[in-house]
């Protein structure tokens, strides 16, 4: 009877054994973990890790590669996250590679995704932190979405007022309405195309002028160019300058010479003082010319009486013949 109950107890522990042993199977088939394999471990650290927990798979370039072994909150900011990766990955993964907390489908569990680097680092070894990438998350896309959405109502709403003010506007319609408009609209085509044609003939033309400035043509580009007429521009100034301080010294002159006349008057004294208010001068000037009109009119006289004395009646005869010759002469020069 002993020996029988001790039996049972023994198969009830064998069996016990193998229902632990076979869950304990099934939960690390479960978790993906290489039950018969090699593991190494990486980290990661993120500031949100999205609903990410222990056992969700990892990925590399989307082949499966492991899952997250555990989360531990660092502080109040950040998050680490220790992943169980394949022994055989330790010679694709790089330090330089990226991690990332993406979704499997559209909503399905959250999954970590390794993206290899472009850059040429060192492998992986076991306990390395990775760079963590920030994917935007399901939550994120759906805010995007609805404030997209309500944009898009807004401006639909704006757009619809718009049509509405466009259908009920009866001046718009005339205008668009109105058959003279394709024919003004083509001539202000026309007309904007020809200034434009002439614009860039103009800028065309103002090309070739400061190009033949640059190269020494024309008046100006001499001006620019040529250092002799520098020179000479230089000379005309500085003699400019000098005319200038000569015509300025004259007008000193002219200034002080004034000022003495003026002084002159002004003190009784001078000519011109004399000629100004001196009553006998001005008498004598008068008594002066009436003797020259005078003796001009004697000697007037005196002129006449000799042309008819005797003995040079002859001598103006022959004058006033040559005269009389001179002007038959010249009359028949003139009626050709």
């Amino acid at each position: 009877m002993a020996t029988r109950t001790i039996n049972n107890l023994k198969l009830g522990i064998f069996v016990l054994a193998g229902l632990l042993l076979l869950i304990l199977a099934l939960y690390l088939i479960g978790k993906d973990s290489n039950f018969f394999g090699r593991n190494f471990e990486l980290k990661a650290r993120f500031e949100n890790v999205q609903g990410l927990t222990a056992g969700n798979n990892i990925r590399y370039s989307g082949i499966q590669v492991g899952t997250v072994k555990r989360i531990k909150i660092i502080n109040d900011t950040l998050i680490e996250v220790t992943m169980l990766i394949d022994e055989k990955m330790k010679s694709f993964i790089h330090k330089s590679d990226m991690v990332s907390i993406s979704t499997d489908g559209l909503m399905g569990n959250k999954l970590l995704n390794i993206t290899p680097a472009k850059t040429n680092a060192q492998l992986v070894a076991d306990g390395d932190l990775l760079v963590t990438k920030k994917v935007a998350g399901t939550e994120e896309m759906m805010e995007t979405l609805n404030r997209t959405n309500n944009n898009i109502a807004l401006i639909s709403d704006d757009i619809k007022k718009t049509v509405q003010r466009i259908n009920n506007s009866n001046a718009l319609w005339k205008i668009l309405e109105d058959p003279a408009l394709p024919g003004d609209l083509k001539t202000s085509m026309t007309s904007i195309r020809n200034a434009t044609v002439n614009a860039d003939n103009m800028v065309s033309d103002l090309k070739t002028i400061i190009n033949d400035v640059k190269n020494g043509k024309g008046s100006l580009g001499l001006i620019l160019t040529d250092t002799s007429i520098a020179c000479n521009l230089n000379e005309a100034v500085v003699k400019i300058q000098k005319v200038g301080e000569n015509a300025s010294q004259l007008a000193d002159e002219l200034t002080a010479l004034t000022q003495s006349v003026k002084k002159d008057i002004n003190n009784g004294k001078g000519t011109v003082n004399a000629l100004l208010k001196d009553s006998s001068i001005v008498i004598k000037l008068a008594n002066s010319l009436s003797n020259i009109e005078q003796g001009t009119a004697a000697f007037n006289d005196n002129m006449e009486a000799l042309r008819h004395n005797f003995l040079l009646r002859g001598y103006f005869r022959k004058q006033e013949k040559q005269k009389k010759k001179l002007l038959i002469i010249e009359m028949p020069d003139r009626n050709h």
